[in-house]
């Protein structure tokens, strides 16, 4: 017999990913707008899609339960979009920017995996197999997003460390031309 403590925990947890969801659809247009990088703005637009998926599957889960989605916010994921939205305010540009963006989208991603893996658990001690296995889909599809994020950070921090680099030089070199006017 379920403990109702437990299943109660379940429903809150499971409404606070709601929200999070849901804030991050408002987010990742905003991202994928930002970036720089087309791989990396192509792989938001692509989280997206796949956010709206993870709230269509939260909400099948809510229907089966009789239980409406709404009334918690995830405070967590509002801080975590709150950074990511401060991070599109500094002055970084291209590669730099993309790399702040990474960043703020790989924290994101972590508390999701985090989040998943929790009320993965519940469900299966509360005998919600089939719950279970939609929150294990998504679980690997953050997974997955995490990797490749991972793989693109390779690429996109160490163009970012070239183009500071490179606009050191660039600033420390006088112009030719007001080389020429001095000389």
């Amino acid at each position: 017999m379920p403990n109702d403590n437990l299943k109660k925990l379940y429903v809150g947890a499971l409404k606070d990913l709601y929200s999070a969801e849901n804030q991050l659809v408002k987010a990742l247009p905003k991202m994928a707008k930002a970036a720089s990088a087309r791989e990396l703005r192509k792989g938001f637009e692509l989280h997206l899609e796949q956010t709206k998926g993870h709230v269509q599957r939260l909400e099948r889960i809510f229907r089966s339960l009789d239980e409406g989605p709404k009334g918690k916010k995830c405070v967590g994921m509002e801080g975590l979009v709150k950074e990511g939205s401060e991070v599109m305010e500094e002055d970084f540009t291209d590669a730099v920017l993309d790399a702040a963006l990474i960043g703020a989208a790989r924290r994101v991603e972590h508390y999701e995996i985090a989040a998943y893996g929790a009320v993965c658990e519940f469900a299966r001690v509360l005998g919600e197999t089939e719950h279970a296995s939609l929150l294990e889909e998504t679980l690997e599809e953050e997974k997955d997003t995490d990797e490749k994020l991972t793989e693109l950070a390779k690429q996109i921090n160490t163009q970012a460390n070239q183009e500071s680099h490179q606009k050191k030089h660039d600033q420390s070199r006088p112009d030719r031309k007001t080389a020429r006017r001095v000389a």
